[in-house]
C-alpha cells in the first residue's frame, strides 16, 4: 500500500486554515511538480500532480475528469471531499486535505483488492475478478471490444475508435475507457505516466518501443508472448502469462495508475 500511495518529494507545508489563502501562502503554490504533495493545489493550476489529484478523487468516490488542469469541476470535487471529511471547504488541497485523501484512497484500495485473477474465456475475452473497481471493469470491457482488430502502426492514435491498433493504441484505448487517460500517447510517454512500480489491479510495462498492460494477473498485449493467440489475428489479445513479454529482452519501466 505504501508503494502505491507514496507521495514522492517534499512534504507540503503547514495546513491551510479557514478563510482562504493569504499572501504568505504564495510559496506553497510556487513552481510546477510531478508529484502530488510537493505543493498546495488550487483552481487554475496545472501539472501531473493535478492529474494524480483528479485520479485520487475518483478512487475516493468523487469522480473527476482527468485533465491535468485544476478546473471548476475539480474544485467542486475537492470541496465535496473536504465537507465529507470535516475539513475547511475552501477547495484548496493543503497538507490536511492531501493526508485525508491518501487515507481515503488507501481504504478504497484495501476494500477492493483483487480476490482472484482475471479469467480468459474460450473466445478470447476476459472477465475481471469479483469485486473489481469500476475502472478495472471498464478497462477489461474496452479491451474485450478490440480483440478482433488487427495490428497496425499508430493505430488508435488518430482516433480512439480504429479498425486496427498498435501496442500503445491498445493500452491507451482501455485506459481511456476507464477514465485513466485523456489523450493517446506513444509507449515512451508512459514511462512517466501514473505512479512507479506495479499496481494491485493494473500494471503497465513500457519502453520506447513497446507497451503492454496487466490487469489482475493477465496481460493485454499486441505481441505474441505469454499464451495462445485467441482469437486468431495480429492485434491486441489477452495472454495468460502477465510477464511473458519480458522474454523479448526489452528494458521495461513498470508503472501503475494511482490508487489501482
Amino acid at each position: 500500500m505504501a508503494a502505491i500511495l507514496a507521495l514522492a518529494g517534499t512534504a507540503m507545508g503547514a495546513s491551510h486554515g479557514s478563510g482562504g489563502a493569504s499572501a504568505s501562502d504564495a510559496a506553497h503554490y510556487a513552481g510546477d511538480s510531478k508529484h502530488l504533495g510537493d505543493r498546495w493545489l488550487r483552481q487554475g493550476m496545472t501539472g501531473h500532480d493535478v492529474r494524480v489529484l483528479q485520479q485520487f478523487l475518483g478512487f475516493a468516490g468523487f469522480p473527476t475528469h482527468i485533465t491535468g488542469t485544476f478546473d471548476r469541476p475539480t474544485t467542486r470535487s475537492v470541496v465535496a471531499f473536504e465537507r465529507k471529511h470535516n475539513l475547511s471547504s475552501d477547495g484548496i488541497v493543503s497538507a490536511d486535505v492531501a493526508s485525508a485523501l491518501r487515507k481515503a484512497v488507501a481504504a478504497a484500495v484495501n476494500a477492493n483488492r483483487p480476490h482472484g485473477t482475471t479469467r480468459i474465456n474460450g473466445d478470447g475475452t476476459a472477465t475481471a475478478p469479483a469485486g473489481a473497481p469500476r475502472q478495472v471493469l471498464a478497462a477489461v470491457s474496452a479491451a474485450n471490444s478490440i480483440i478482433h482488430t488487427s495490428y497496425c502502426y499508430a493505430g488508435g492514435h488518430g482516433s480512439w475508435n480504429s479498425s486496427c491498433y498498435d501496442c500503445s493504441g491498445s493500452v491507451g484505448f482501455a485506459l481511456h475507457a476507464a477514465g485513466l487517460l485523456s489523450s493517446p500517447a506513444p509507449s515512451g510517454d508512459f514511462e512517466s505516466w501514473g505512479q512507479p512500480g506495479p499496481g494491485r489491479w493494473i500494471t503497465i510495462y513500457t519502453n520506447p518501443d513497446h507497451i503492454w498492460m496487466v490487469v489482475a494477473g493477465r496481460a493485454f498485449d499486441t505481441a505474441d508472448f505469454g499464451g495462445p493467440n485467441i482469437p486468431a489475428g495480429s492485434g491486441p489479445r489477452w495472454r495468460s502469462n502477465p510477464t511473458g513479454n519480458m522474454s523479448d529482452g526489452g528494458n521495461y519501466t513498470v508503472r501503475h495508475p494511482a490508487g489501482l
